[in-house]
């Protein structure tokens, strides 16, 4: 299977981590013209399931680096292992959800920012404690820049000239509060995939643990699974606005169909990579510059999809502010990593 073996390129991967996290949310909007985001995850799950089956058939089981291909690595995992990546990818998914619904509410630039940020802050100190790895001081404060940012995100949002109807405002409320439950919930479902994997030693891991191949496609199943309950009770019972049914999925067009999984492989794509780059950076640092995706999703939401049309230069002034934080923040926490 393929495996990084430098410090170097598992930046780079966590790199496309981040424009994957960060990007998969475009899907969603373009969905959204036609389709509620209740019925965009579904395709949105069935696309991280299906591509995370290529990732394992190809990188996972193919090369010259060594560790066990995906099907052996897969029928040697020990229960204990497979259920702590299950569980991850149950809390990732709750909290996954939410952030979808936020995303609707209140838009990219907004929840992302702030969902994704907030879930930086707390997944970097998780992720940490369970496996140190990397100068703390250093990367602690690439991570209080990185609240600096979300604050001027925070404060910026704030200012998006709205109208006079009081239901928009009690939404975008809203939408603010799921976009923090669902930073909070996230910050806690990659350590439970990272310590079932060996990250010491990707090339020969003990036995029982898992690979990061085995480890994305498990997790896709975990996200499957527990998307028939969550996603099931927010069709029924939605955030916003009426009742979803089910044949209103199968009536979707292919296109839209298709736009949702695309969103879904983009996100595993991502997963995956911080995954193998887990290995040479560390849970901490890998996830921490995957999380880099608020910027990403702000550059969308900002400069494509212009939800802050219509601001003024103080606003304009708290975004570029924002931007300069967060690459001052991610550069810290690199730094850290080769200290």
């Amino acid at each position: 299977m393929f495996i990084v073996n430098s410090y170097a390129l598992a930046v780079v991967f966590c790199f496309i981590t981040m424009l994957c996290w960060g990007s998969w949310g475009n899907t969603q909007k373009l969905a959204a013209r036609s389709w509620r985001y209740e019925l965009f995850y579904w395709d949105y799950v069935i696309g991280m399931v299906l591509f995370s089956l290529v990732i394992c058939f190809t990188m996972g089981s193919f090369g010259s680096g060594g560790g066990r291909p995906f099907l052996e690595d897969l029928a040697q995992a020990d229960g204990k292992n497979l259920l702590s990546v299950i569980l991850g990818g149950i809390i990732f998914n709750a909290s996954n959800i939410l952030l979808s619904a936020s995303t609707s509410i209140a838009g990219l630039s907004v929840a992302f920012p702030l969902g994704v940020g907030l879930s930086l802050v707390l997944g970097v100190i998780i992720n940490y404690i369970g496996a140190p790895k990397g100068d703390p001081v250093i990367l602690f404060l690439g991570v209080a820049l990185i609240v600096v940012a979300i604050i001027c995100n925070g404060i910026a949002s704030s200012r998006i000239p709205k109208g006079t109807d009081t239901a928009s405002g009690k939404n975008n409320a809203k939408g603010l509060v799921l976009a923090v439950v669902a930073g909070v919930l996230m910050s806690f479902f990659y350590r439970f995939v990272a310590k079932a994997m060996d990250l010491d030693n990707f090339a020969s891991p003990a036995a029982g643990m898992l690979t990061p191949y085995t480890a994305i496609f498990v997790f896709s199943i975990g996200v499957l699974l527990s998307n028939f309950i969550f996603n099931s009770l927010v069709m029924r019972y939605p955030f916003v606005g009426e009742r979803v049914y089910y044949k209103e999925y199968f009536a979707g067009s292919f296109k839209t169909h298709l736009t949702g999984m695309l969103g879904g492989a983009i996100w595993c794509l991502g997963t995956a990579f911080s995954y193998i780059a887990s290995g040479q950076a560390g849970a901490a640092i890998s996830y921490a510059l995957g999380q880099g995706a608020p910027m990403i999703a702000a550059v969308w939401g900002v400069f494509i999809w212009k939800e802050f049309k219509g601001a003024d230069k103080r606003t304009n002034l708290l975004l570029a502010l924002m931007f300069v934080l967060f690459i001052a923040g991610l550069a810290s926490i690199i730094i850290s990593g080769g200290n």
